[in-house]
């Protein structure tokens, strides 16, 4: 066993450590027990309890559950609302148009689901077979041995303040030592990107692209409720130069999952995704589906919508990268969770079949992949996403042609990163955004609160500036301050001081952990980490 890096701290060593418990590394604990169930395996999450921060649609594709647990209705997996009607929308400002549903967007045999309630099934699933799952531990720090290779994760030390001195209930963090770490962060996970730039990663990939997914659930009366609907649109409230849409899920007990994704390659500084998503509900064609609603849930997270073209080198030594923090969502599917676990199964197997050490290498994990259906599946539509870089109208017309050549086209579009997609705020026009009023539409604060995301108050900030002048020195003047309005949790805010000094402050205790911070900022100031403990949102079914 690897000594201690940090004397300190105290150490428990594992065949196997898996960061993060969403469905991908949740899938990867399962089929690692499956297969060898002599292997240790530890899954950590972030979140107070398995669930707490998942978030999706979400319309699920069972194909790979078929696989990983074959017997799934008998084990009571909560999926029970099978997808009954598809149906595809434009809009336009007090109108909307039904069009064709395309083929990718067809959800015939697939099941709406509440992903945390799906965590949490897997998660006892797995702890069924004897995995290890820590909730309300974050993996804070990568442990590396003298070679560079890695050996592990430490989580957080606990008990210490915003001046980032110990306090009287001071503990340090444990490290968990691992022949095998294996990243299934999510989206823009916080030592994923850290191992892209230390093992370059993405020197032969292009940048990741994402999108910013806020979501509603909301009560309806009886009579406005059709299990098993979905309702995917287009067009307003985004313009015509912003990529994006929105999804209207009918579940069970007499609830609606609605959200809107935006893409986050947006360009004008102005554009507020929150208020855009307050505006998309008054829309005469959604505001009848709510009235006599009431909001219950809001919530918001990162997308991946790279793909493809996107994916990094998987494998370093001693560990590798699964699920969404790899990039393996689907795009024009709108589905990620599928094709997570999958990754996450491929990755156990590919473990599981090695003679795996300290510092290995897992090689025969990416041939596997390019084996599976997951890589087919990506690089069918791998030309879509990109294909809107020249707008939604020129983006129809390049997937319409993808969609009927099956990919099969001998080019593959290049995605850009989104932070340098942004206009100057001189270049760019205002938009003006209706005031909410409380009963279909929210104020951010309000539906923050519908989030019970909570921190502890006393900790020292998670999301850092690199350079604490940037935002009033640069991004102030050139982009009056985007992070007031691409954050869709109200945590950056200009303020003035008693001299009319502005400087950005920064509510970090409204922070649920959707990432937009890190991505979007045109400087790539910001440094978004985990907070101490289990802080964040604790979504009950998003």
């Amino acid at each position: 066993m690897p000594p201690s890096v940090r004397p300190d701290r105290e150490s428990m060593e594992y065949d196997v450590v898996i960061v993060g418990a969403g469905p991908s590394g949740l899938s990867c604990a399962i089929r690692l027990k499956q297969l060898k169930p002599e292997l240790t395996v530890c899954v950590l999450e972030k979140g107070s309890e398995v669930g707490a921060h998942l978030l999706s649609g979400a319309a699920l594709e069972p194909r790979a559950l078929n696989e990983l647990i074959p017997d799934w209705k008998e084990k009571n997996a909560p999926l029970n609302v099978k997808c009954t009607t598809d149906k595809f929308i434009f809009l336009t400002k007090n109108s909307a148009f039904r069009f064709i549903t395309p083929p990718q967007m067809n959800n015939h045999g697939n099941y709406i689901i509440s992903l945390g309630n799906f965590g949490r099934w897997l998660a006892v699933q797995a702890e069924q077979l004897g995995v290890e799952i820590f909730p309300g531990f974050a993996a804070a720090e990568v442990l590396y041995d003298a070679s560079g290779a890695v050996i592990g994760v430490a989580t957080g030390d606990m008990g210490i303040n915003k001046e980032g001195e110990r306090t009287a209930d001071f503990a340090p963090g444990m490290e968990l030592h691992a022949k095998q770490t294996v990243f299934a962060e999510g989206c823009h996970g916080s030592l994923t990107k850290t191992l892209i730039k230390k093992f370059d990663l993405r020197k032969n990939s292009d940048p990741q692209t994402y999108a910013l997914g806020i979501k509603e659930i909301w009560e309806v009366p009886a009579e406005k409720h059709r299990a098993g609907e979905i309702i995917h649109t287009l067009g307003w409230p985004l313009d015509s130069k912003t990529y994006g849409g929105s999804f209207i899920y009918h579940f069970e007990n007499n609830q609606i999952a609605l959200g809107l994704v935006i893409g986050l390659d947006y360009q004008n500084p102005y554009l507020h995704p929150y208020k855009e998503m307050q505006r998309f509900k008054t829309h005469p064609a959604i505001r009848k589906m709510l009235e006599g609603g009431r909001c219950v849930t809001y919530g918001a997270r990162a997308l991946v919508e790279g793909g493809f073209q996107s994916l990094p080198k998987l494998t370093f030594p001693g560990g590798l990268l699964i699920g969404d923090t790899a990039g393996f969502l689907n795009v024009p599917k709108i589905k990620g969770t599928h094709t997570a676990m999958k990754s996450g199964m491929l990755a156990a197997e590919a473990i599981a079949e090695g003679a795996i050490d300290f510092g290995s290498e897992i090689a025969a994990y990416p041939e596997k992949l390019k084996n599976s259906w997951v890589w087919s599946e990506l690089k069918k539509v791998r030309n879509i996403r990109p294909g809107f870089h020249w707008g939604m109208w020129i983006g129809l017309i390049n997937a319409g042609l993808e969609t009927v050549l099956c990919g099969l086209t001998p080019w593959t579009l290049k995605n850009h990163a989104d932070h340098a997609q942004l206009k100057k705020a001189g270049e760019s026009k205002k938009i003006e955004y209706p005031k909410p009023d409380g009963v279909l539409t929210f104020d951010i604060l309000t539906s923050v609160s519908f989030s019970n995301t909570n921190h502890a108050e006393d900790q020292p900030s998670h999301l850092q500036l690199i350079d604490p002048t940037v935002p009033t020195r640069v991004n102030l003047p050139l982009y009056d301050e985007p992070a007031q309005r691409y954050c869709p949790a109200a945590v950056y805010e200009i303020v003035k001081d008693n001299q009319g000094v502005a400087k950005l402050q920064i509510n970090a205790q409204n922070c649920v952990h959707c990432k937009t911070c890190d991505i979007k900022d045109p400087s790539q100031n910001i440094n978004w980490t985990v907070p101490q403990g289990g802080g964040g949102p604790n979504y009950p079914n998003m």
